[in-house]
């Protein structure tokens, strides 16, 4: 699957949910899940794969299944991107735990398994919907009520500019969401073969006078959307969206169950450095949290601003930044107070992330780890 996303974004309140294809794990767990069926796709995979007959698998042979697991994930092909090939190397770690030696067929299916079923929980936690942008949604935005209060606002925002009444109306499409049926356009082919195509078709801002008035911009860009959505129609833009809600649930979870929030506090103070005194100053209760952010269901500090703000209140509260340093048990304390406190503002205000990933290459072909052999 090659993909260009878009940036994460965030919102305080809930947007209208896509609809298509939701890929949530539940196929992955029930392949796995079933013993008989599993095994019988291991089998036929392993037999695949192993090209020399010897029953074993070498790095050679294990490269398809290594592109075909990174495909699934999103990932650029083998040794065409740094970030990606630290991850591909991770993946074959798995399976040779660092040597040179071949892979049993029993080695093959329990690496398999656990690959899998560490991908279909990250699904089910933040499922992918595919979708499927063919301009009706674009259009039914622009003749819909919300159609001219959404787009005051973002004439709001690029009617000072000084670029040129294209360049602002492609500022305007960078606005839109997939929720209003407008594919990311920080895509190039987006951009290349969806959008200034369709603004060159309008022949867009020929004869406007500056400064745009916003109900001159209002018509214009309805027309120009108008033009894109035909070009959708005529070229539909395959989308894989995913959303997240961070509403405190994950920590609330993890507070109340005191053998886990335990294990995970401890876990995380033996990477905490201590001082000369064996005391743990409090500058470190954001690496700490860091630590546990996944079990609380939590981004890193620094991936989300509206998270970062939380956070740095709730670490204000418990004066992280005194330069003091504390006992074990008190700065187990203090990083308890900080999750309590960011588990209180978040079921007040939930916060939704979204991003959305255009796919260039048509789905059933993108990976074929899952495809039984023939």
């Amino acid at each position: 699957m090659d993909s260009a996303s878009s940036p994460p974004s965030s919102s305080s309140s809930p947007l209208k949910r896509p609809t298509g294809q939701v890929l949530d794990g539940s196929e992955i767990m029930e392949l796995v899940g079933n013993n008989h069926v599993f095994s019988s796709f291991v089998h036929h995979k392993f037999h695949e794969l192993d090209t020399d007959k010897d029953g074993k698998l070498s790095l050679q042979e294990l490269h398809p299944t290594i592109a075909d697991i990174g495909a699934a994930l999103g990932l650029p092909p083998p040794a065409t991107s740094s970030g990606s090939d630290g991850i591909y190397s991770e993946v074959i770690n798995e399976f040779t735990h660092g040597s040179r030696e071949k892979v049993s067929k029993t080695e093959f299916k329990k690496v398999l398994s656990d690959i899998l079923l560490g991908m279909a929980a990250g699904l089910k936690r933040d499922p992918i919907v595919i979708l499927r942008i063919d301009g009706e949604d674009l259009l039914e935005f622009i003749n819909s009520p919300a159609y001219e209060p959404e787009m005051i606002a973002i004439f709001s925002k690029i009617e000072q500019s000084e670029e040129t009444p294209h360049d602002n109306i492609v500022k305007a499409f960078q606005n839109l969401t997939v929720e209003q049926g407008m594919p990311p356009p920080s895509d190039s082919w987006v951009m290349s073969d969806i959008v200034e195509p369709a603004l060159e078709s309008c022949a867009l801002g020929e004869n406007w006078s500056k400064p745009v008035s916003q109900e001159t911009f209002l018509l214009e860009f309805k027309r120009a959307a108008e033009h894109v959505a035909q070009r959708l129609k005529e070229q539909p833009v395959i989308v894989a969206h995913s959303e997240n809600t961070f509403d405190g649930s994950s920590i609330r979870r993890l507070l109340s169950n005191k053998f886990e929030l335990d294990k995970s506090l401890n876990t995380a103070l033996q990477s905490v450095p201590k001082d000369k005194t064996g005391k743990l100053p409090k500058e470190h209760l954001q690496l700490a949290l860091d630590l546990v952010a996944p079990l609380a269901g939590l981004p890193p500090l620094g991936a989300l601003d509206e998270m970062d703000k939380l956070v740095v209140d709730a670490f204000k509260m418990v004066a992280a930044d005194d330069g003091k340093a504390v006992k074990e048990d008190e700065f187990k304390k203090l990083l308890t107070e900080i999750l309590g406190a960011v588990m209180l503002q978040l079921e007040s205000n939930p916060i939704l992330v979204s991003s959305n990933s255009v796919v260039h290459e048509p789905l059933a072909c993108s990976s074929t780890l899952l495809t039984p052999s023939s």
